[in-house]
């Protein structure tokens, strides 16, 4: 029988075979889904990215359990599953611990207005997810409390993860906000951020809603 949404399976793969090329981590530290018509597929635990193919990932049900896989998903399923009963925008959903984002994470830093792209992310901030343990169900709830109304969020020393439309366009969104969070470190070593206001934000939150796009997109 054929494996069913194996373009999916395939972008996922391309996807986190490329993190360590892209900054966004090393080995196998983060994991990724995809929303699917039966709940979504994410990336197992425990096997090297270099040897993942369309099978081996895992299938999930939106209430949390396997679909036909003798794999156990990634330790970090819960949230991406909770993400996407949360948010039916989300259609693909990217976790790593890209180092800059991180180092903020580690001092539970939100991200504020320092730059205008910060909007990339649906809001003036992107907030930083109190701290649970890896994997738990205290987890799950901080970081969809911390992205609501956003497509990002950092993770109190852990990382960051960010969500989308599609694989493509996830993974994107978490290299935007890896590079926000490098331009923010960097801004931290000169002193205090100047902040834009809230007023200017809306703004730029209005731009953003044809931002990048061609007329007829």
């Amino acid at each position: 029988m054929a494996l069913e949404n194996t373009e999916i399976r395939e972008h996922i793969i391309e996807s986190v075979c490329s993190f360590t090329a892209h900054g966004l981590g090393v080995g196998t530290s983060g994991n990724l889904s995809a929303r699917t018509e039966r709940g979504f597929i994410v990336t197992p635990t425990g096997v090297p990215y270099s040897e993942l193919a369309p099978d081996l990932l895992v299938e999930m049900s939106l209430a949390g359990e396997v679909i036909g896989s003798k794999l156990k998903p990634s330790s970090e399923w819960r949230f991406h599953c909770d993400i996407y009963k949360e948010r039916e925008e989300a259609g693909a959903i990217v976790h790593v611990h890209s180092p800059f984002a991180t180092a903020l994470a580690c001092k539970r830093k939100d991200i504020p207005a320092f730059h205008y792209m910060v909007a990339i992310a649906g809001g003036d901030s992107i907030r930083c997810a109190d701290y649970a343990t890896f994997g738990t169900a205290e987890l799950s709830e901080y970081v969809v409390d911390a992205i609501k109304d956003r497509k990002a969020c950092l993770m109190a020393n852990h990382g960051q993860i960010a969500f989308d439309k599609n694989v493509h366009s996830a993974f994107k969104m978490a290299q935007e906000v890896e590079e926000l969070s490098k331009q923010y470190f960097y801004t931290l070593q000169l002193g205090e951020a100047v902040i834009l206001d809230t007023a200017e934000m809306d703004t730029v939150l209005g731009k953003f809603s044809t931002y990048g796009k061609q007329d007829g997109q």
